[in-house]
């Protein structure tokens, strides 16, 4: 295979049996000698989809990449500024990575 085009999931694990988000993408992967190169968009337009993809961008880029077979790769999502379109490298690093996410609570007195 050269070349894959077509539609694909990237799902964002938040350990081995919790899926905290899943995203249809169209995507476009080529291959040459030693390495591939993927770039692709979110199928939705919503807003709903785009911030749910760039909250789990900012908790942590690496994602599992699905097709239709149920085949899967890791791979590091690096979106564009919209937040709709983004590049995937494979992910190389740990099975298992911390993440950590603190919320700063403000609270107003009405």
């Amino acid at each position: 295979m050269d070349r894959f085009e077509g539609r694909c999931w990237l799902d964002w694990w938040a350990n081995a049996s919790t899926l905290l988000g899943s995203v249809e993408v169209a995507v476009v992967i080529t291959v040459s000698d030693a390495e591939w190169v993927a770039h692709g968009h979110l199928v939705s337009d919503t807003d709903e989809d785009r911030d749910g993809f760039a909250f789990l961008c900012d908790q942590d880029p690496v994602f599992t990449l699905r097709f239709d077979d149920q085949s899967i790769i890791a791979v590091t999502a690096h979106p564009t500024d919209d937040q709709r379109r983004f590049t995937l490298t494979e992910y190389a690093g740990p099975g298992r990575r911390s993440v950590e996410h603190h919320s700063d609570l403000i609270h107003q007195a009405v």
